[in-house]
């Protein structure tokens, strides 16, 4: 683990408590992906991305445009070939696998539009699964933690997830990326596959509590609803990233 990747993990919040979110400093990234018996193809060419620390920015575009796969350098899960992507005094574009697997765990929450909870497991065992990667033993806190998050998004603590809704489901995704008090939320298409009603639910409750706890929240998304509740909405195109400052002030 690099110096700045344990920093970075010593200064995490604790589980419960309320973090503040860091900024990013993105510059000069280029991603290609090789395919077979041709050059390589341009996915994500961004010259400058800046996010305020605990802010919340929608990445809208067509599909193709490279969306997911900036979510995913913002993640430190795609490396790009050139460039830096800075969360506070880490540039995940930098770190080896391992290092970067640290960084998630200390400092980030994930939503995607497939939930990936496991079946069998209660609603507060599917929460509390992020937090059985650091640890054996879960304490009192954690599920503690885990049961709040459940009652504010409204799913029972026992619940088998298996017999939830599928807006029960991405809410319990929601309390999951949240449990640990991350630092940054980064969401992929979170209400995509919700019909009208429940996705607007579930973008209210998940930019509240992303508020809330104070992190920077990003998501990829083609939803007007969701998008239109942020602080930013870029739109990412092969030309690039471009987007005025959408003004939302939060009613609650």
């Amino acid at each position: 683990m690099t110096l700045a990747v344990a920093a970075a993990a010593r200064a995490a919040p604790q589980v419960g408590a309320s973090s503040r979110g860091l900024a990013l400093a993105l510059r000069d990234v280029r991603v290609t992906f090789a395919e077979s018996g041709r050059n390589p193809r341009l996915v994500l060419d961004l010259p400058v991305l800046d996010i305020a620390g605990g802010r919340q920015v929608a990445i809208c575009g067509p599909s193709g445009s490279g969306k997911t796969t900036l979510l995913q350098v913002l993640a430190g899960i795609e490396l790009p070939q050139v460039g830096t992507v800075r969360w506070g005094a880490v540039d995940v574009a930098a770190l080896s696998p391992r290092a970067a697997d640290g960084w998630r765990r200390a400092t980030l929450g994930l939503v995607f539009q497939q939930f990936h909870l496991f079946p069998g497991l209660s609603a507060v065992d599917n929460v509390l699964l992020p937090l059985r990667f650091d640890r054996f033993a879960i304490t009192s806190e954690n599920r503690a933690r885990a049961g709040e998050l459940l009652d504010r998004v409204g799913v029972r603590a026992g619940a088998r997830v298996e017999r939830l809704s599928r807006g029960e489901m991405q809410r319990v995704a929601v309390a999951r990326a949240l449990v640990k008090a991350p630092a940054i939320v980064l969401a992929d298409e979170p209400t995509a596959s919700l019909d009208r009603a429940t996705a607007g639910r579930v973008a209210d409750l998940l930019c509240r509590l992303c508020r809330e706890e104070r992190a920077t929240f990003v998501a990829v998304t083609h939803d007007a609803v969701l998008a239109e509740r942020l602080d930013r909405q870029f739109t990412l195109t092969e030309q690039g990233l471009s987007g005025p400052v959408r003004a939302y002030v939060p009613t609650s």
